[in-house]
């Protein structure tokens, strides 16, 4: 990675770290689902409201963690608003081939969430940018009602009807 684009990741991660966007209990969420890495302490807890036509009409995180995971649920819930549950399903594949360096991780979908590309050199690391994502992948699986997930179970995959 260039010195240009890492300070620019360095400053990405950090503002969305200590100033999280959506970041508070969403009150009238539909699906709750808290995430866990015991491996690092990183606790989530991911609140989603779908729209009548299933998109994802709301999303906030509260929590605790490092600032991989911090910054990687700031920048995954401003994505995700107004989204449909299969984009949001092509987003979260996406991202997960983005960390880990399996599969495309050239979506035009992800954005700015690109520059967590670095991630995947650290292993430890890739469960903390995953564990909203993991979260997400458990919402989008339910219409209503809370769950749990940890970073512990090995990755899911896409959702099946």
């Amino acid at each position: 990675m260039n010195p240009e684009l890492e300070e620019l990741y360095q400053e990405v991660i950090l503002d969305h770290s200590r100033r999280p966007r959506n970041f508070g209990e969403l009150a009238d969420a539909a699906v709750r689902v808290h995430g866990d890495n015991p491996s690092c302490g990183d606790e989530i807890d991911l609140g989603v409201k779908f729209g009548v036509d299933g998109s994802v009409d709301e999303i906030k995180f509260s929590g605790h963690g490092c600032a991989i995971s911090q910054a990687s649920a700031s920048m995954m819930t401003m994505k995700l608003k107004g989204k449909s549950r299969a984009i949001a399903q092509e987003m979260l594949d996406a991202f997960h081939g983005l960390v880990t360096g399996e599969g495309d991780d050239t979506s035009p979908l992800l954005g700015d969430l690109h520059l967590l590309r670095g991630v995947r050199k650290f292993p430890q690391r890739v469960k903390c940018a995953m564990l909203a994502w993991r979260a997400l992948e458990e919402a989008l699986r339910q219409n209503v009602g809370e769950a749990t997930v940890s970073t512990e179970s090995d990755f899911i995959g896409p959702a099946h009807d």
